[in-house]
């Protein structure tokens, strides 16, 4: 370990506007840290350059900055990497080596820039917890190592470096309702990031694609079939598209993953002695890539192999260096719900009750892929009367009903006549279609938007 492996990164970012999807808001400046590793490549926080429109590092040994470039970012397991195609840059940089998963009470130095200090800053502490853990960043629940070192902003991105001198972990977010609680993303999930960098894997983590129920009561278990000395837990839902869809059943009680026996409340010893939630044996997988299930199911014993699918939400959650998915329609403004719409209320507790219990609570199905709001209606005389219905769920058009966005814009341009838009709370949206499509190119440019969609053909 030493201070010429750790960088400084600045970022100007520019995050999508969900309120108005065809905008981006005001550019932001932040700073955060890096590590150097092999390959002449930066290890960063995704979080740190996410929505990055420029991106400069610095050196501890040298106070200009250079020109770098985002190779890849996972938001998922909040990891970047960075490329600086200047070569002074690389004089007197080292490497750092990638040690393995800790142990608990193993002493660890965080090492970065705090708070955008402009001397690289260490603090220490030891590793309390090693669990699956929700990411601030993307909202998914993965292996996580919770230390007692001080972790503030501007640390996000550097290493935490064991006694040997190689990085455990890198610095990702901290508890704000409690003191010097931080977390590190674990060795585990940044090898498996670099691997999916140089083998071409997808970069999103796998998940299993369920809603399961533990099996504590023993009444349970018997009623599924399990032997007197069977253990495992249920499968309630199955996510359309997901890792699980035509090959798990529900009532099908997984017992095994990866060969790690699941207990009844649902959890696995990992990596020897690490006891947590049974998704954490994704964390050695891609996605794309096949992993063991033990299930009885009526009774009997099953062994199945999944190809593993990214997570099966209906509705997304936080999304990066994309601009938003929309249409616009007779001034109509539809999107697919996500959270970062949600976000665009003051906190979730205020945003509708039916769409935040969609994100909490909902899987894809096959007829219902995206969860499609009416987020907005651009005043127009062809829409009159229906501004008060914006922020609700489409449920179908001309009686059909709305499968994704991509379904609704394919109906209503192919829509003659009237056509029927009808909500989830039964209102209903009756539009002429050729006035509709007569006002169309007007209404873009009475209030200057650029395209009338994103992500749809």
């Amino acid at each position: 370990m030493t201070p010429n492996q750790v960088i400084k990164v600045f970022a100007t970012t520019q995050p999508a506007d969900y309120d108005c999807p065809w905008q981006t808001h005001a550019p932001q400046s932040s700073t955060g840290s890096g590590v150097a590793i092999a390959g002449r490549r930066i290890l960063t926080g995704a979080h740190v350059v996410a929505d990055a429109t420029f991106v400069q590092v610095q050196k501890t040994t040298d106070p200009r900055k250079y020109v770098a470039h985002v190779v890849a970012a996972a938001h998922d397991c909040d990891l970047a990497l960075l490329s600086v195609e200047d070569d002074a840059f690389w004089v007197d940089v080292e490497a750092a080596d990638i040690g393995e998963l800790p142990a608990l009470r193993d002493e660890v130095t965080v090492v970065g820039f705090p708070i955008g200090g402009e001397e690289v800053s260490y603090t220490q502490g030891v590793v309390s917890r090693i669990e699956l853990t929700s990411y601030t960043h993307s909202h998914q629940r993965l292996l996580a190592i919770t230390v007692d070192a001080a972790i503030n902003p501007g640390n996000s991105g550097g290493p935490a470096y064991a006694d040997d001198g190689r990085v455990v972990g890198i610095a990702f977010q901290k508890r704000r309702d409690a003191e010097n609680i931080g977390y590190l993303v674990p060795t585990v999930l940044v090898n498996r990031f670099l691997e999916a960098v140089a083998d071409g894997h997808p970069l999103a983590a796998p998940a299993m694609g369920l809603r399961l129920q533990t099996l504590e009561n023993a009444t349970l278990r018997v009623a599924l079939g399990l032997p007197a000395d069977g253990h495992g837990v249920r499968v309630v839902e199955i996510g359309f598209g997901g890792s699980a869809w035509r090959k798990l059943k529900v009532d099908d009680v997984i017992t095994h993953i990866a060969g790690l026996p699941v207990a009844d409340n649902g959890t696995v010893q990992y990596a020897g002695g690490v006891r947590t939630g049974l998704t954490v044996a994704l964390s050695d997988f891609h996605v794309g890539e096949g992993i063991e299930v033990r299930v009885v199911r009526d009774g009997k014993p099953r062994t199945l192999t999944l190809s593993l699918a990214p997570d099966a939400s209906l509705v997304p959650r936080d999304q990066y260096d994309r601009r938003p998915d929309f249409f616009i329609w007779a001034g109509l403004v539809f999107q697919p719900l996500t959270l970062d719409y949600l976000r665009t209320w003051k906190n979730l507790s205020s945003a509708p009750r039916e769409l935040v219990t969609l994100y909490y609570r909902a899987l894809r199905t096959a007829k219902r892929r995206e969860a499609v709001v009416l987020t907005g209606v651009l005043a127009h005389e062809v829409n009159a009367g229906y501004d008060r219905y914006d922020d609700r769920l489409v449920d179908a058009v001309d009686g059909h009903r709305v499968a994704d966005l991509a379904d609704l814009a394919a109906r209503l341009e192919a829509a003659e006549g009237c056509v029927d838009i009808r909500l989830d709370t039964g209102a209903t949206l009756v539009l002429d279609v050729d006035a509709a499509r007569a006002a169309h190119d007007a209404i873009l440019e009475r209030y200057r938007v650029p395209t009338d969609r994103e992500g749809i053909p």
